[in-house]
Protein backbone atom coordinates (compact mmCIF):
# COMPACT_ATOMS: atom_id res chain seq x y z
CA UNK A 1 0.00 0.00 0.00
CA UNK A 2 1.73 3.39 -1.12
CA UNK A 3 1.80 5.63 2.04
CA UNK A 4 0.66 9.07 1.39
CA UNK A 5 3.03 12.30 1.63
CA UNK A 6 2.87 14.78 4.30
CA UNK A 7 1.16 17.29 1.47
CA UNK A 8 -1.25 14.22 0.80
CA UNK A 9 -1.69 13.93 5.03
CA UNK A 10 -2.39 17.75 5.69
CA UNK A 11 -5.01 17.92 3.15
CA UNK A 12 -6.60 14.81 4.23
CA UNK A 13 -6.35 16.22 7.65
CA UNK A 14 -8.19 19.81 6.62
CA UNK A 15 -10.74 17.72 4.72
CA UNK A 16 -11.35 16.03 7.54
CA UNK A 17 -12.25 19.25 9.39
CA UNK A 18 -14.18 20.34 6.83
CA UNK A 19 -16.63 17.31 7.01
CA UNK A 20 -16.74 18.22 10.99
CA UNK A 21 -18.60 21.30 9.36
CA UNK A 22 -20.73 20.01 7.75
CA UNK A 23 -22.56 18.45 10.86
CA UNK A 24 -21.90 20.98 13.29
CA UNK A 25 -22.64 24.62 11.54
CA UNK A 26 -26.43 24.95 11.32
CA UNK A 27 -25.93 28.28 9.65
CA UNK A 28 -26.37 27.12 5.64
CA UNK A 29 -24.90 30.58 4.43
CA UNK A 30 -21.77 30.48 7.05
CA UNK A 31 -21.01 27.25 5.70
CA UNK A 32 -20.56 27.52 2.52
CA UNK A 33 -18.58 30.62 2.97
CA UNK A 34 -16.33 28.29 4.93
CA UNK A 35 -16.09 25.47 2.17
CA UNK A 36 -15.13 27.60 -0.39
CA UNK A 37 -12.80 29.80 1.18
CA UNK A 38 -11.14 27.06 2.66
CA UNK A 39 -10.96 25.10 -0.83
CA UNK A 40 -9.71 28.65 -2.37
CA UNK A 41 -6.64 28.47 0.20
CA UNK A 42 -6.16 24.47 -0.39
CA UNK A 43 -5.70 24.69 -3.85
CA UNK A 44 -3.98 28.16 -3.69
CA UNK A 45 -6.86 29.94 -6.36
CA UNK A 46 -6.45 33.45 -7.05
CA UNK A 47 -10.64 33.08 -7.18
CA UNK A 48 -12.84 30.75 -6.14
CA UNK A 49 -17.11 30.78 -6.54
CA UNK A 50 -20.01 28.56 -5.56
CA UNK A 51 -23.05 29.01 -8.13
CA UNK A 52 -26.51 27.58 -7.47
CA UNK A 53 -29.39 26.92 -10.03
CA UNK A 54 -32.88 28.15 -9.75
CA UNK A 55 -34.54 25.51 -11.44
CA UNK A 56 -38.03 27.96 -11.59
CA UNK A 57 -35.84 30.62 -13.64
CA UNK A 58 -32.96 28.40 -15.28
CA UNK A 59 -30.38 31.02 -13.87
CA UNK A 60 -27.13 30.36 -12.00
CA UNK A 61 -26.72 32.63 -9.29
CA UNK A 62 -23.25 33.34 -7.05
CA UNK A 63 -24.01 31.92 -3.78
CA UNK A 64 -20.56 32.65 -2.59
CA UNK A 65 -17.62 34.56 -4.23
CA UNK A 66 -13.80 34.89 -3.44
CA UNK A 67 -11.14 36.96 -4.65
CA UNK A 68 -10.32 40.84 -5.03
CA UNK A 69 -13.84 41.03 -7.30
CA UNK A 70 -15.77 38.64 -5.46
CA UNK A 71 -18.62 41.51 -3.78
CA UNK A 72 -18.85 42.83 -7.19
CA UNK A 73 -19.31 39.25 -8.91
CA UNK A 74 -22.04 38.32 -6.84
CA UNK A 75 -24.23 40.74 -8.69
CA UNK A 76 -24.34 39.17 -11.73
CA UNK A 77 -26.63 35.76 -12.98
CA UNK A 78 -26.06 33.47 -15.61
CA UNK A 79 -28.21 31.18 -18.08
CA UNK A 80 -28.13 27.67 -17.99
CA UNK A 81 -25.85 26.53 -20.61
CA UNK A 82 -23.68 30.17 -20.62
CA UNK A 83 -20.52 30.00 -20.22
CA UNK A 84 -17.78 27.60 -18.32
CA UNK A 85 -20.59 27.65 -15.45
CA UNK A 86 -23.72 26.79 -17.07
CA UNK A 87 -22.32 24.30 -19.55
CA UNK A 88 -21.27 22.27 -16.69
CA UNK A 89 -24.80 22.59 -14.68
CA UNK A 90 -26.51 21.48 -18.26
CA UNK A 91 -24.18 18.68 -18.92
CA UNK A 92 -23.61 17.77 -15.17
CA UNK A 93 -20.01 16.87 -16.60
CA UNK A 94 -16.83 18.83 -14.96
CA UNK A 95 -14.85 20.71 -16.96
CA UNK A 96 -10.76 21.84 -16.66
CA UNK A 97 -10.18 24.65 -19.68
CA UNK A 98 -6.05 25.69 -19.33
CA UNK A 99 -7.11 28.37 -21.81
CA UNK A 100 -10.25 30.10 -21.73
CA UNK A 101 -9.69 32.22 -24.42
CA UNK A 102 -9.12 29.39 -27.05
CA UNK A 103 -12.57 28.33 -25.82
CA UNK A 104 -15.96 28.94 -27.05
CA UNK A 105 -17.70 28.23 -24.30
CA UNK A 106 -16.57 30.91 -22.28
CA UNK A 107 -18.63 33.81 -21.02
CA UNK A 108 -15.58 36.93 -20.89
CA UNK A 109 -18.70 39.91 -19.85
CA UNK A 110 -18.37 39.57 -15.87
CA UNK A 111 -14.62 39.70 -16.53
CA UNK A 112 -14.63 41.98 -18.65
CA UNK A 113 -16.89 44.23 -16.80
CA UNK A 114 -15.51 43.47 -13.23
CA UNK A 115 -11.95 44.12 -14.56
CA UNK A 116 -11.07 40.96 -13.39
CA UNK A 117 -8.65 39.01 -15.85
CA UNK A 118 -9.16 34.71 -16.17
CA UNK A 119 -6.81 32.30 -17.60
CA UNK A 120 -8.18 29.11 -16.21
CA UNK A 121 -11.13 27.27 -14.79
CA UNK A 122 -11.69 24.13 -13.09
CA UNK A 123 -15.66 23.75 -12.48
CA UNK A 124 -17.53 20.63 -11.27
CA UNK A 125 -21.62 20.28 -10.56
CA UNK A 126 -22.79 20.03 -7.52
CA UNK A 127 -26.03 17.51 -7.10
CA UNK A 128 -27.98 15.95 -4.52
CA UNK A 129 -29.75 12.94 -5.24
CA UNK A 130 -28.94 12.55 -8.88
CA UNK A 131 -30.18 16.58 -9.41
CA UNK A 132 -28.08 19.34 -10.16
CA UNK A 133 -28.35 21.99 -8.01
CA UNK A 134 -25.33 24.12 -8.63
CA UNK A 135 -21.69 24.06 -9.48
CA UNK A 136 -18.07 25.02 -7.98
CA UNK A 137 -15.26 27.03 -9.94
CA UNK A 138 -12.29 27.67 -9.46
CA UNK A 139 -9.99 30.65 -11.36
CA UNK A 140 -6.78 30.90 -12.06
CA UNK A 141 -3.44 29.98 -9.47
CA UNK A 142 -1.72 32.34 -7.38
CA UNK A 143 1.12 32.06 -8.50
CA UNK A 144 0.44 32.07 -12.29
CA UNK A 145 0.42 28.00 -13.34
CA UNK A 146 -2.45 26.29 -14.94
CA UNK A 147 -4.82 24.35 -12.54
CA UNK A 148 -3.79 20.26 -12.65
CA UNK A 149 -6.10 17.62 -13.25
CA UNK A 150 -5.46 16.69 -9.49
CA UNK A 151 -7.05 19.78 -8.60
CA UNK A 152 -9.74 18.56 -9.89
CA UNK A 153 -10.37 15.57 -7.49
CA UNK A 154 -9.87 17.56 -5.22
CA UNK A 155 -12.54 20.52 -6.42
CA UNK A 156 -14.95 17.31 -6.60
CA UNK A 157 -14.27 16.59 -2.98
CA UNK A 158 -15.32 20.41 -1.82
CA UNK A 159 -18.08 20.06 -4.55
CA UNK A 160 -19.27 16.95 -2.63
CA UNK A 161 -19.03 18.87 0.72
CA UNK A 162 -21.25 21.48 -0.33
CA UNK A 163 -23.42 19.47 -1.95
CA UNK A 164 -23.94 17.65 1.23
CA UNK A 165 -24.48 20.57 3.44
CA UNK A 166 -27.13 21.85 0.93
CA UNK A 167 -29.28 18.54 1.19
CA UNK A 168 -28.75 18.55 5.08
CA UNK A 169 -29.81 21.83 5.37
CA UNK A 170 -33.16 20.99 3.01
CA UNK A 171 -33.85 18.11 5.46
CA UNK A 172 -33.20 20.19 8.20
CA UNK A 173 -35.81 22.72 6.74
CA UNK A 174 -38.43 20.15 5.53
CA UNK A 175 -38.61 18.65 9.02
CA UNK A 176 -38.88 22.00 10.53
CA UNK A 177 -41.59 22.96 8.24
CA UNK A 178 -43.39 19.90 8.74
CA UNK A 179 -42.72 20.39 13.24
CA UNK A 180 -44.24 23.84 12.13
CA UNK A 181 -47.80 22.63 10.15
CA UNK A 182 -47.99 19.80 12.70
CA UNK A 183 -48.03 21.99 15.38
CA UNK A 184 -50.57 24.33 13.87
CA UNK A 185 -52.72 21.48 13.12
CA UNK A 186 -52.11 20.63 16.59
CA UNK A 187 -53.29 23.67 18.46
CA UNK A 188 -56.29 23.20 16.03
CA UNK A 189 -57.32 19.86 17.38
CA UNK A 190 -56.66 21.21 20.44
CA UNK A 191 -58.50 24.48 20.26
CA UNK A 192 -60.79 25.54 22.75
CA UNK A 193 -64.16 27.14 20.97
CA UNK A 194 -66.18 29.46 22.59
CA UNK A 195 -67.16 32.97 23.87
CA UNK A 196 -69.40 32.42 27.20
CA UNK A 197 -69.18 33.97 30.39
CA UNK A 198 -68.49 31.09 32.07
CA UNK A 199 -65.74 29.65 29.66
CA UNK A 200 -64.12 33.11 29.85
CA UNK A 201 -63.58 32.43 33.36
CA UNK A 202 -62.06 29.28 33.11
CA UNK A 203 -59.55 30.50 30.70
CA UNK A 204 -58.50 33.45 32.30
CA UNK A 205 -58.43 31.34 35.92
CA UNK A 206 -56.04 28.52 33.01
CA UNK A 207 -53.94 31.68 31.78
CA UNK A 208 -53.30 32.79 35.77
CA UNK A 209 -51.58 29.26 36.60
CA UNK A 210 -49.90 28.61 33.77
CA UNK A 211 -46.69 30.51 34.51
CA UNK A 212 -46.29 28.30 37.71
CA UNK A 213 -45.62 24.78 38.57
CA UNK A 214 -48.97 24.60 40.96
CA UNK A 215 -50.59 21.14 40.85
CA UNK A 216 -54.08 22.05 39.51
CA UNK A 217 -56.72 19.87 39.59
CA UNK A 218 -59.91 19.98 36.67
CA UNK A 219 -62.98 19.07 37.25
CA UNK A 220 -66.03 18.73 34.94
CA UNK A 221 -68.13 16.36 33.14
CA UNK A 222 -67.18 13.57 30.60
CA UNK A 223 -67.31 15.59 27.54
CA UNK A 224 -66.60 19.06 28.76
CA UNK A 225 -62.77 19.53 27.16
CA UNK A 226 -60.59 19.01 30.26
CA UNK A 227 -57.89 17.98 28.63
CA UNK A 228 -57.95 20.97 25.92
CA UNK A 229 -57.81 23.06 29.19
CA UNK A 230 -54.70 21.25 30.70
CA UNK A 231 -53.24 21.73 27.22
CA UNK A 232 -53.81 25.21 27.26
CA UNK A 233 -52.31 25.62 30.55
CA UNK A 234 -48.82 23.55 29.20
CA UNK A 235 -49.04 25.53 25.97
CA UNK A 236 -49.17 28.91 28.06
CA UNK A 237 -46.28 28.70 30.72
CA UNK A 238 -43.08 28.11 30.46
CA UNK A 239 -43.26 24.94 29.55
CA UNK A 240 -44.48 24.56 26.26
CA UNK A 241 -41.39 23.67 24.46
CA UNK A 242 -40.98 20.42 26.65
CA UNK A 243 -43.44 17.44 26.68
CA UNK A 244 -47.22 17.24 27.61
CA UNK A 245 -48.08 13.68 28.37
CA UNK A 246 -50.93 12.76 28.97
CA UNK A 247 -52.37 9.06 30.72
CA UNK A 248 -55.79 7.92 31.30
CA UNK A 249 -55.77 6.64 34.91
CA UNK A 250 -59.07 4.69 34.65
CA UNK A 251 -58.17 2.55 31.50
CA UNK A 252 -55.05 0.18 32.92
CA UNK A 253 -54.95 -2.20 35.76
CA UNK A 254 -52.86 -1.41 38.63
CA UNK A 255 -49.98 -3.39 37.73
CA UNK A 256 -49.30 -1.89 34.22
CA UNK A 257 -50.29 1.86 35.25
CA UNK A 258 -47.74 1.54 38.03
CA UNK A 259 -45.40 0.86 34.98
CA UNK A 260 -46.80 3.19 32.30
CA UNK A 261 -46.49 5.36 34.63
CA UNK A 262 -42.76 4.85 36.48
CA UNK A 263 -41.24 2.70 33.74
CA UNK A 264 -39.72 -0.71 34.01
CA UNK A 265 -36.54 -2.66 34.21
CA UNK A 266 -35.89 -5.74 31.61
CA UNK A 267 -37.32 -8.93 33.72
CA UNK A 268 -39.55 -6.94 35.99
CA UNK A 269 -42.38 -8.68 34.93
CA UNK A 270 -43.29 -11.59 32.43
CA UNK A 271 -43.64 -10.00 28.98
CA UNK A 272 -41.19 -7.05 30.10
CA UNK A 273 -38.05 -8.25 27.11
CA UNK A 274 -36.98 -4.88 27.38
CA UNK A 275 -36.60 -1.44 29.82
CA UNK A 276 -38.78 1.43 29.16
CA UNK A 277 -39.45 4.60 30.15
CA UNK A 278 -42.25 5.98 32.09
CA UNK A 279 -44.62 8.90 31.13
CA UNK A 280 -43.05 10.88 34.24
CA UNK A 281 -39.65 10.41 32.71
CA UNK A 282 -40.88 11.23 29.54
CA UNK A 283 -42.27 14.31 30.67
CA UNK A 284 -39.43 15.89 32.26
CA UNK A 285 -39.07 19.44 32.12
CA UNK A 286 -42.94 19.57 30.78
CA UNK A 287 -46.15 18.64 32.08
CA UNK A 288 -47.69 14.95 33.18
CA UNK A 289 -51.42 14.83 32.60
CA UNK A 290 -53.38 12.46 34.96
CA UNK A 291 -56.97 12.17 33.73
CA UNK A 292 -59.53 10.28 35.39
CA UNK A 293 -57.37 10.59 38.48
CA UNK A 294 -60.61 9.90 40.70
CA UNK A 295 -60.46 6.28 39.45
CA UNK A 296 -57.32 5.77 40.77
CA UNK A 297 -57.16 2.58 42.80
CA UNK A 298 -55.93 3.54 46.77
CA UNK A 299 -52.84 1.47 46.62
CA UNK A 300 -51.77 3.58 43.62
CA UNK A 301 -53.20 6.69 45.51
CA UNK A 302 -50.08 5.66 47.76
CA UNK A 303 -47.67 4.97 45.08
CA UNK A 304 -48.13 8.61 43.41
CA UNK A 305 -48.38 10.19 46.84
CA UNK A 306 -44.95 9.00 47.42
CA UNK A 307 -43.36 10.59 44.35
CA UNK A 308 -45.01 13.98 44.81
CA UNK A 309 -43.47 13.63 48.21
CA UNK A 310 -40.21 12.76 47.64
CA UNK A 311 -39.78 13.78 44.14
CA UNK A 312 -38.18 10.69 43.12
CA UNK A 313 -39.21 7.03 42.29
CA UNK A 314 -37.88 3.94 40.44
CA UNK A 315 -39.28 1.99 37.94
CA UNK A 316 -40.16 -1.35 37.81
CA UNK A 317 -38.05 -3.71 38.87
CA UNK A 318 -35.56 -0.89 39.66
CA UNK A 319 -33.08 0.23 42.21
CA UNK A 320 -31.71 3.05 41.10
CA UNK A 321 -33.39 6.52 42.51
CA UNK A 322 -35.22 8.51 39.28
CA UNK A 323 -35.71 12.45 40.14
CA UNK A 324 -37.36 14.31 37.16
CA UNK A 325 -39.33 18.03 36.91
CA UNK A 326 -43.16 17.60 36.14
CA UNK A 327 -45.49 19.72 36.44
CA UNK A 328 -48.95 17.30 37.49
CA UNK A 329 -52.77 18.55 35.92
CA UNK A 330 -55.29 16.33 37.03
CA UNK A 331 -58.65 15.85 35.91
CA UNK A 332 -62.03 13.66 37.10
CA UNK A 333 -65.66 13.68 36.00
CA UNK A 334 -66.16 12.64 39.92
CA UNK A 335 -66.95 14.59 42.67
CA UNK A 336 -63.93 14.41 44.24
CA UNK A 337 -64.28 16.26 47.34
CA UNK A 338 -66.96 13.71 48.22
CA UNK A 339 -64.60 11.13 47.32
CA UNK A 340 -62.51 12.37 50.01
CA UNK A 341 -65.01 12.74 51.91
CA UNK A 342 -66.32 8.76 52.36
CA UNK A 343 -62.48 7.51 52.02
CA UNK A 344 -62.74 6.24 48.51
CA UNK A 345 -59.66 9.22 47.93
CA UNK A 346 -56.70 9.99 49.83
CA UNK A 347 -57.04 13.39 51.57
CA UNK A 348 -53.09 14.00 51.85
CA UNK A 349 -53.02 13.13 48.13
CA UNK A 350 -55.95 15.28 46.93
CA UNK A 351 -54.66 18.49 48.69
CA UNK A 352 -51.21 17.72 46.56
CA UNK A 353 -52.97 17.64 43.49
CA UNK A 354 -55.78 20.45 43.99
CA UNK A 355 -53.51 23.22 44.84
CA UNK A 356 -55.68 25.16 42.21
CA UNK A 357 -58.97 24.23 41.43
CA UNK A 358 -60.82 25.50 38.01
CA UNK A 359 -63.86 23.50 37.35
CA UNK A 360 -64.92 23.00 33.47
CA UNK A 361 -68.36 23.96 32.91
CA UNK A 362 -70.94 21.69 30.98
CA UNK A 363 -72.41 22.41 27.70
CA UNK A 364 -75.79 23.11 28.89
CA UNK A 365 -74.29 25.81 31.24
CA UNK A 366 -72.38 27.17 28.07
CA UNK A 367 -75.44 27.07 25.39
CA UNK A 368 -74.58 30.65 23.89
CA UNK A 369 -71.26 28.71 22.67
CA UNK A 370 -73.43 25.89 20.93
CA UNK A 371 -73.57 27.76 17.36
CA UNK A 372 -70.11 28.57 17.87
CA UNK A 373 -69.00 24.37 17.96
CA UNK A 374 -71.19 23.23 16.16
CA UNK A 375 -69.87 25.66 13.37
CA UNK A 376 -66.37 24.43 14.43
CA UNK A 377 -66.40 21.11 13.73
CA UNK A 378 -68.91 21.62 10.76
CA UNK A 379 -65.88 23.13 8.94
CA UNK A 380 -63.46 20.42 10.20
CA UNK A 381 -65.88 17.38 9.10
CA UNK A 382 -67.28 19.49 5.84
CA UNK A 383 -63.39 20.00 4.60
CA UNK A 384 -62.67 15.87 5.02
CA UNK A 385 -65.54 14.95 3.17
CA UNK A 386 -64.75 17.72 0.35
CA UNK A 387 -68.35 19.45 0.70
CA UNK A 388 -67.39 23.20 1.04
CA UNK A 389 -71.27 24.71 0.23
CA UNK A 390 -72.70 22.65 3.18
CA UNK A 391 -74.07 24.86 5.72
CA UNK A 392 -76.08 23.95 9.05
CA UNK A 393 -80.48 24.68 8.59
CA UNK A 394 -81.87 27.10 11.21
CA UNK A 395 -83.85 24.64 12.61
CA UNK A 396 -81.67 22.13 12.93
CA UNK A 397 -79.35 24.59 15.02
CA UNK A 398 -82.57 25.28 16.99
CA UNK A 399 -82.59 21.86 17.67
CA UNK A 400 -78.89 21.73 19.21
CA UNK A 401 -79.53 25.12 21.41
CA UNK A 402 -82.21 23.20 23.01
CA UNK A 403 -81.35 20.02 23.52
CA UNK A 404 -79.29 19.41 26.93
CA UNK A 405 -75.85 17.51 25.96
CA UNK A 406 -75.68 15.07 28.79
CA UNK A 407 -72.50 13.91 26.54
CA UNK A 408 -71.77 17.88 26.28
CA UNK A 409 -69.19 18.81 23.96
CA UNK A 410 -67.92 15.27 22.59
CA UNK A 411 -71.45 14.23 22.26
CA UNK A 412 -71.97 17.49 19.72
CA UNK A 413 -68.98 16.79 18.20
CA UNK A 414 -70.12 12.93 16.66
CA UNK A 415 -73.53 14.35 16.09
CA UNK A 416 -72.25 16.84 13.73
CA UNK A 417 -69.73 14.28 12.52
CA UNK A 418 -72.87 11.90 11.74
CA UNK A 419 -75.19 14.56 10.02
CA UNK A 420 -72.33 15.85 7.87
CA UNK A 421 -71.44 11.99 6.89
CA UNK A 422 -75.40 11.04 6.60
CA UNK A 423 -76.99 14.12 5.19
CA UNK A 424 -77.76 15.13 1.80
CA UNK A 425 -74.53 17.35 1.22
CA UNK A 426 -76.30 20.79 0.90
CA UNK A 427 -77.87 21.21 4.67
CA UNK A 428 -77.72 20.02 8.06
CA UNK A 429 -81.37 19.02 8.77
CA UNK A 430 -82.84 18.35 12.22
CA UNK A 431 -83.25 14.80 11.23
CA UNK A 432 -79.86 14.20 10.49
CA UNK A 433 -78.98 14.79 14.36
CA UNK A 434 -78.77 11.62 16.52
CA UNK A 435 -79.98 13.58 19.20
CA UNK A 436 -83.04 12.94 21.40
CA UNK A 437 -84.95 14.47 24.21
CA UNK A 438 -84.85 11.12 26.87
CA UNK A 439 -88.12 10.04 28.18
CA UNK A 440 -89.48 10.38 31.65
CA UNK A 441 -91.05 6.99 33.02
CA UNK A 442 -91.86 7.46 36.29
CA UNK A 443 -93.68 3.69 36.46
CA UNK A 444 -90.32 2.02 34.57
CA UNK A 445 -89.47 0.82 37.66
CA UNK A 446 -92.35 0.04 40.20
CA UNK A 447 -92.06 -1.09 43.78
CA UNK A 448 -91.93 -4.24 45.22
CA UNK A 449 -88.37 -4.92 42.91
CA UNK A 450 -85.37 -5.95 44.71
CA UNK A 451 -82.75 -2.80 44.67
CA UNK A 452 -80.46 -4.74 42.19
CA UNK A 453 -83.17 -5.51 40.12
CA UNK A 454 -84.08 -2.12 40.07
CA UNK A 455 -80.71 -1.23 39.13
CA UNK A 456 -80.06 -3.92 36.34
CA UNK A 457 -83.44 -2.45 35.50
CA UNK A 458 -82.07 1.02 34.67
CA UNK A 459 -79.17 -0.01 33.37
CA UNK A 460 -81.02 -1.95 30.44
CA UNK A 461 -83.65 0.37 29.88
CA UNK A 462 -80.52 3.53 30.10
CA UNK A 463 -78.48 1.46 27.67
CA UNK A 464 -81.61 0.42 25.29
CA UNK A 465 -82.29 4.63 25.09
CA UNK A 466 -78.63 5.47 24.31
CA UNK A 467 -78.44 2.85 21.99
CA UNK A 468 -81.20 4.10 19.92
CA UNK A 469 -80.02 7.56 20.40
CA UNK A 470 -76.83 6.42 18.45
CA UNK A 471 -79.22 4.70 16.21
CA UNK A 472 -77.15 1.30 17.31
CA UNK A 473 -74.06 2.86 17.15
CA UNK A 474 -71.62 1.06 20.20
CA UNK A 475 -68.60 3.76 19.89
CA UNK A 476 -71.05 6.33 19.78
CA UNK A 477 -73.41 5.16 23.08
CA UNK A 478 -70.19 4.11 24.61
CA UNK A 479 -68.30 7.45 24.42
CA UNK A 480 -71.73 9.30 26.16
CA UNK A 481 -71.85 7.14 28.76
CA UNK A 482 -68.32 7.25 29.37
CA UNK A 483 -67.87 3.91 29.77
CA UNK A 484 -65.15 1.58 27.61
CA UNK A 485 -66.69 0.04 24.18
CA UNK A 486 -66.01 -3.85 25.48
CA UNK A 487 -67.52 -2.82 28.85
CA UNK A 488 -70.84 -2.02 26.86
CA UNK A 489 -70.45 -5.15 24.60
CA UNK A 490 -70.50 -7.06 27.64
CA UNK A 491 -73.53 -5.48 29.43
CA UNK A 492 -75.82 -5.65 26.34
CA UNK A 493 -75.22 -9.56 26.04
CA UNK A 494 -75.85 -9.68 30.23
CA UNK A 495 -79.13 -8.03 29.05
CA UNK A 496 -79.58 -9.58 26.33
CA UNK A 497 -80.32 -6.39 24.06
CA UNK A 498 -80.70 -6.86 20.39
CA UNK A 499 -82.54 -5.86 17.10
CA UNK A 500 -81.17 -1.82 18.11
Amino acid sequence: MRRLSSKENSQLERLREISSWVSSVLDLDQLLELIIEKATRMMRAKASSLLLLDKKTGKLYFKVATGEKGHEVRKYEINLGQGIAGYVAQKGQPLLIPDVTNDPRWYKKISESTGFETKSIACVPMMVNGDIIGVVEIIDKEDGSSIQPDDMKLLTVFAELASLAISNAQKIDQVRRENKNLREELEQQYQIVGESQALAKVISDAFKVANSKTSTMILGESGTGKELLARLIHRAGPRKQKPMVVINCAALPDTLLEAELFGHERGAFTGAVARKIGKFELADGGTIFLDEIGEMSPGMQAKLLRVLQEGVFYRVGGNVPISVDVRVISATNRDIAKEVEEGRFREDLYYRLNVVQIRMPSLRERKEDIPLLANHFLEIFKLEKGLPDLRISKKAMEKMINYEWPGNIRELRNAMERAVVMGDGREILPEDLPIFSPKKNSNSITVGLTLKEAINRFKKEFIIETLRHTRGNRTQAAKIMDIQRTYLSRMISKYNIHDI
